[in-house]
């Protein structure tokens, strides 16, 4: 996937730091600055995943590594366990449960630290992005969008993107790519990884229709997508610097999680009322605190006799990012088994452009 085609210009590539030690800290920052960088602390919640997903380097102190928000982070290249002094006995078997890369001692291993960062700060690694695609109620079409997003930034940004299926029960995301025969692995098959999965072998190991690799639910075997299997799917893919579109249910047991570390995430809401009504549930707590939808794009789509535009953000208690023009092709491609239309005109490939657009990095 070309880098260029996602950023406007060169991003400074910041380690992540994570200690509650204040001497551990100012030792880190000052081997930092000498490496020519800085560092990025955060210690716990979606800004902590998110960091620790993009950083070329994550620095842990070893006070925190029995903190449950460290615990929980998965696996993944470049983690480091920083401990003043020889550490106690316990660092070592948490350093290994994380995949920690090295426990680097200080003052000791100093030099080999510096030197570490600044490799990292020059080769940083460049993730693909994560797009979830859901709906606030059966048949608004959240399948066909989220096929038609993973086939738009193939066609028009020229990245490798995985399209995956997140509800096991749902017959396959490979119909509406007309691959439903295509040789390759389904859900049943990866049901049971965890961590992080190779993402070119995954890829290879897929369908695959119009350059898009698919991994969608099976029809013989149908069961619940995991939400551990999930994450580790989109990690792998990720880390190999391919896009990610999932369409995720919208009440799926693993949506926070998911959407927690999903770049941009859209919610599709026909202009009726109990749907905009179950969105309104979908993002907005009773209390008015937030959901896991609830940074969630609002995309409506107008039926015949139902709610205006302005009646659904007001329903809602959000505003509309757009809305989904009626496409006649639609179904018809679809029992065909041809993947939605995303011409230049075309409801979804207008739609898709200007979704992609709202990805970090991309130009609008």
């Amino acid at each position: 996937m070309s880098t260029a085609s996602r950023a406007a210009g060169p991003v400074p590539a910041r380690p992540l730091v994570v200690s509650t030690d204040p001497l551990l800290l100012d030792d880190l920052l000052r081997l930092l600055a000498a490496a020519g960088s800085t560092g990025e602390l955060t210690s716990g919640g979606g800004p902590l995943r998110r960091a620790h997903r993009d950083a070329p380097l994550v620095l842990l102190g070893a006070e925190v590594l029995g903190s449950a928000a460290v615990r929980a982070l998965p696996r993944r290249p470049g983690l480091l366990v920083v401990a003043v002094g020889d550490p106690g006995p316990e660092v070592w078997p948490a350093a290994v449960e994380l995949g920690a890369e090295r426990v680097v001692v200080l003052p000791r291993d100093e030099t080999w630290l510096v030197e570490r960062v600044a490799a990292a700060v020059r080769a940083p690694a460049r993730p693909g992005w994560l797009a979830a695609v859901g709906s606030a109620c059966g048949g608004a079409g959240a399948s066909t969008l989220a096929t038609a997003l993973a086939l738009t930034a193939r066609a028009r940004a020229g990245d490798d993107v995985l399209l995956v299926d997140g509800d096991g029960w749902g017959a396959g995301l490979d119909l509406l790519l007309g691959a439903e025969r295509a040789p390759g692995l389904r859900w049943p098959e990866l049901a049971g990884v965890s961590g992080r999965v190779a993402g070119p072998a995954l890829a290879a190991a897929l369908p695959e229709a119009a350059g898009v690799a698919v991994l969608a639910a099976s029809r013989e075997q149908p069961q619940p997508v995991g939400t551990e299997a999930l994450l580790a799917v989109a990690a792998g893919a990720r880390d190999s610097g391919c896009g990610v579109v999932v369409d995720l249910p919208a009440h799926s047991d693993g949506a926070g999680e998911l959407l927690a570390e999903a770049d941009l995430s859209v919610l599709v809401v026909p202009a009726r009322l109990r749907a905009s009504a179950a969105a309104r549930a979908l993002v907005r707590g009773p209390d008015g605190e937030p959901r896991p939808w609830s940074a969630a794009l609002l995309v409506c789509r107008p039926v015949p006799g139902g709610l205006t535009r302005a009646q659904v953000a007001d329903v809602v208690g959000r505003p509309v990012f757009a809305e989904l023009a009626a496409d006649r092709s639609a179904v018809a491609r679809s029992e065909r088994g041809e993947p939605p239309s995303i011409a230049a005109r075309a409801p979804f490939g207008v739609l898709g452009r200007l979704l992609l657009a709202q990805l970090p990095g991309r130009a609008a």
